[in-house]
């Protein structure tokens, strides 16, 4: 167990150190146990933060743990982006990989999908995957270049963004898949994540706009004040409205359904945030610098 006390509070959002500056807190999601999990990508490594004291315990796994999610069955599941593999925790620490059939595919989003399995992206084999809650292993071709995030739809699909096809694919649960082309050239997207509005959500790292794409894949884009903003990774937030990360500057934002946009600073322009994820009541993000990041929601 490490213990990491220290924290900076400007306001709104209070910073709280997870690990040295080197570990790289990079993903982070609300465990089926109510606390808060991140990944630690340079350890090789994923931490609990306790929600009642904070302390924090890491359990150290493959190498480049990335991105992590709440499973069905109690655990929390991630990708090892360089080990290749997928990888199971419990909350008592009891750790198991499980290999995609695609050797170096460099996994990287995962979700929960609608029929009770995770589904993966593998970015560098251009295809999606799929693990029962057994280890039972399945793959299909994406619908485009290099799938980075992926989220179930509201339409029982699972959608991804496709980074270097300039993209949005829909996956149904049998495999078949859609690209749904952006207007904006060279946009990356990356994050994803369902909105309160029936619509899928991602950022455009290259074009520094937040996109909306619906289920019948009408998309718009929204430019952000700072084009060179870098926006990294998406979520829901309690108050109705989507937040997302600012890699490139140092920040998290906020867009409204509507298309308002807000931006809260954290501590640094360099601190790097990269995931984020509505827990008790707020927004927390990862800063690959050592800290996880507490932003409030104020109505």
């Amino acid at each position: 167990m490490n213990e990491f006390n220290e924290s900076h509070d400007t306001g709104s959002v209070r910073e709280f150190t997870v690990s040295d500056a080197d570990a790289g807190p990079y993903a982070l999601t609300e465990g089926p146990d109510g606390a808060l999990w991140f990944t630690l990508v340079h350890r090789g490594a994923v931490a609990r933060r306790d929600p009642d004291d904070g302390l924090v315990t890491v359990h150290p796994v493959g190498d480049g743990p990335t991105v992590i999610t709440a499973g069905p069955d109690g655990a929390v599941w991630f990708t090892e982006y360089r080990a290749h593999r997928i990888g199971r925790l419990t909350p008592e620490g009891d750790y198991a990989p499980f290999a995609p059939r695609t050797p170096g595919g460099g996994p990287f989003g995962i979700t929960a999908g609608p029929d009770g399995a995770m589904w993966f992206t593998l970015s560098s084999a251009d295809r999606v995957g799929r693990v029962t809650v057994d280890g039972e292993v399945t793959e299909y071709p994406a619908p485009g270049a290099f799938p980075s995030a992926l989220t179930t739809g509201p339409d029982g699909a699972l959608w991804c963004t496709l980074n270097q096809g300039n993209a949005v694919g829909r996956l149904t649960t049998d495999g078949h898949g859609t690209a749904y082309p952006l207007p904006t050239e060279g946009a990356g997207p990356v994050g994803i994540a369902a909105g309160p509005d029936g619509a899928l959500w991602f950022t455009e790292i290259g074009a520094g706009r937040i996109g909306r794409i619906t289920v019948d894949g009408t998309v718009t884009e929204y430019p952000l004040p700072d084009p060179a903003a870098r926006p990294h990774a998406v979520t829901a937030g309690p108050d109705g409205a989507l937040w997302f990360t600012e890699w490139g500057g140092g920040r998290v934002g906020r867009i409204t359904v509507g298309g308002d946009i807000t931006s809260y600073a954290l501590s640094r322009t360099d601190c790097e945030p990269h995931g984020i994820t509505a827990h008790d009541g707020a927004l927390w993000c990862a800063l690959e610098t050592g800290s996880l990041a507490r932003i409030e929601v104020r109505p």
